[in-house]
């Protein structure tokens, strides 16, 4: 038996330079390089807040000045965005489209009770579907009353102790149980993180193993091949959500108070979303390591902007404008309403709108970049 040859420096540097020139020539591979530790540093330097503030918040009557004192004190807190005063059916409809996260109420008399010194009874409703964001908001409102009303009490002859009756109600998610947030959440983040791998890797595999010229010689179009792509992976997404509802019902006792053909077909819109996406990105890239350096870089923002991980409220504007242009993060508050709000398709609209464009957009990008020939 001949001997093992020996370790050469000058083989293992050849080696070496060649891995670096092969680097440079991957100018895809050298921009994630570059690229996913500078999006992770701005994300989570500067987008990434657990503690939202400003959040949009109207007001139900305003019987006198000890409750404008209240009002003025939310909005020092700076935690509280006032938008405007309401009646009881514009509260609901504001609750459940998400246009406001907290209603506060004050009942009528709410100023003569005090000054006889009689503790009314202040309503506060908040939308508890992420129990994590509404924490610094709730926590503020508890210890808002004493500081607001103690200055003017003492005026009074007997003062009530509470000035005030708090009464906080968590809409949607009474017991402020995350994963009420958490499950609905994770439909779309699965179905983001599956389908477009899945279908990023499917052109790019065919062209690797020689199966793409075949199809090439047949007179199939750039349509037909996008579809007929597609449509296979449409059932495997509907079947994953399938799974997570009955799992999410019967293992965490997720509600679903909407209707489940109305959540089917915007699943079935959103996986059209994703897979289109996928199939663009399996034409652009020029093997299956490019195709996945690509998904990564599209699902690490998706995971991080859309309100999964973090409360979407709390993000800069920039970062909210970014999260805006992704379909997971729309499709997150369509899941959530559905199933924890009972939504229908009018309160669904202004998020469904933003998921077609998205499709049809990446759809055409998807058409126009297909090949008809190997490069």
């Amino acid at each position: 038996m001949g001997r093992s040859p020996t370790f050469s420096v000058a083989r293992w540097l050849a080696i070496l330079i060649k891995e670096f020139l092969q680097l440079k020539r991957d100018r895809l591979t050298f921009a994630m390089i570059v690229g996913i530790p500078v999006v992770q540093l701005l994300l989570f330097g500067f987008a990434i807040n657990t503690d939202p503030r400003h959040l949009p918040t109207a007001v139900m009557s305003d019987p006198g000045p000890f409750a404008r004192s209240y009002i003025a004190a939310m909005k020092n807190s700076s935690y509280f965005d006032i938008v405007g005063s309401i009646d009881a059916r514009q509260a609901d409809e504001l609750l459940d489209k998400g246009q406001v996260k907290f209603v506060v109420t004050f009942p009528p008399g709410f100023h003569r009770d005090l000054a006889r010194r009689v503790t009314p009874t202040l309503f506060v409703e908040a939308d508890a579907t992420d129990p994590i964001a509404m924490g610094g908001a709730i926590a503020v409102l508890n210890w808002l009353e004493p500081e607001v009303f103690a200055p003017d009490l003492p005026r009074l002859a007997h003062p009530p102790s509470p000035p005030v009756d708090l009464r906080i109600h968590r809409r949607y998610n009474p017991e402020g149980l995350t994963a009420y947030n958490v499950v609905p959440g994770l439909m779309g983040v699965i179905l983001t993180m599956t389908m477009v791998l899945m279908t990023g890797l499917a052109m790019t595999r065919e062209r690797e193993r020689g199966t793409f010229e075949n199809m090439l010689a047949t007179p199939v179009t750039p349509l037909e091949v996008l579809t007929g792509k597609i449509v296979p992976y449409i059932i495997i997404g509907l079947l994953q959500v399938t799974l997570i509802l009955v799992a999410s019902h019967l293992i965490f006792d997720i509600p679903i108070l909407g209707s489940l053909p109305l959540l089917y077909a915007m699943v079935l819109l959103f996986i059209c979303a994703n897979l289109t996406l996928g199939i663009t990105f399996s034409s652009i890239a020029r093997n299956q390591l490019q195709s996945m350096q690509m998904t990564i870089f599209f699902f690490l923002p998706s995971l991080l902007l859309s309100g999964f991980m973090f409360p979407f409220q709390a993000m800069p504007s920039w970062a909210q404008t970014i999260g805006n242009a992704l379909p997971l993060t729309h499709f997150l508050i369509i899941a959530r309403g559905i199933l924890l709000k009972g939504n229908g398709l009018e309160q669904l609209w202004p998020h469904i709108w933003p998921i077609l464009l998205f499709t049809v957009i990446v759809l055409a990008a998807g058409l126009k970049t297909y090949r008809r020939t190997l490069d």
